[in-house]
């Protein structure tokens, strides 16, 4: 591996800057790190062309590659996307799928173009997703995934047989907004239950209650009712929604 390319580091909680989980796990593999701005500048551009690799790993990078980036490597840029292409391509598709109900997902390696998951396909992994699984637990499932295809893909790229994505089946997994996780209980148990479990961890959900709008972690489907099982008050810590809430 000849460099590691995240984005720079930004501010967390509390404002305080953070390094990427990329930076991080590059530091301990002592593996060198850039950093850019914008991929697209001239000197980043520049310093990818000195480098020579064969091949571009992309990894829910943030930002878009121009064709003066995309055509450096010489068997191409490869991306890996956590749903089954052309379904959910876009900034949020584990979210997406959960929030349309999707029984299955998964990941996909294909090569990139200059379109928004685009490309050709060159490998497919799928996965149930699991009736009380959250976007947060299901992303650490893909991601091992994801990892474990890259591997099988790249050590048999030259035989692999490339496949283009049936377009006119293609949806589009937009960017979460903040209003999605405002909850109410007039949507019914099945929309609540998706959107709690989608929303997890950012922007996350809230419901109206007795003491007011509530955080909602965790719940099940009862019947034709929506039960928390977690909930957290604005400034407190989780706790169990019964304990918070009684029987309201």
């Amino acid at each position: 591996m000849l460099l590691v390319i995240t984005q720079p580091d930004r501010p967390g909680n509390r404002m305080r800057v953070k390094p990427s989980a990329i930076k991080l796990a590059a530091i301990e593999l002592g593996l060198p790190v850039y950093q850019p701005e914008r991929i697209r500048d001239p000197e980043s551009v520049e310093r990818l062309r000195e480098l020579a690799p064969d091949f571009l790993v992309v990894v829910a990078y943030g930002q878009i590659l121009p064709r003066s980036v995309l055509a450096i490597p010489r068997l191409g840029a490869i991306n890996v996307h956590a749903s089954l292409l052309p379904r959910h391509r876009g900034a949020a598709p584990v979210a997406r799928a959960i929030l349309a109900g999707d029984h299955e997902t998964g990941v996909t390696i294909m090569k990139m173009d200059e379109q928004l998951d685009h490309g050709p396909i060159l490998g497919v992994r799928a996965t149930p997703i699991g009736e009380r699984e959250d976007a947060a637990a299901l992303t650490a499932r893909l991601a091992e995934m994801g990892a474990e295809l890259l591997v099988e893909t790249l050590e048999h790229f030259e035989d692999l047989r490339v496949v283009g994505q049936d377009h006119p089946r293609a949806t589009l997994a937009a960017k979460l907004r903040k209003e999605e996780g405002e909850l109410e209980w007039a949507m019914g148990a099945p929309e609540i239950d998706r959107r709690v479990r989608a929303l997890q961890p950012w922007p996350g959900a809230t419901l109206p209650s007795n003491r007011g709008r509530v955080k909602v972690l965790s719940g099940h489907v009862e019947g034709d009712r929506y039960v928390p099982d977690v909930v957290q008050l604005p400034g407190k810590k989780p706790a169990p929604a019964k304990q918070v809430l009684g029987d309201a």
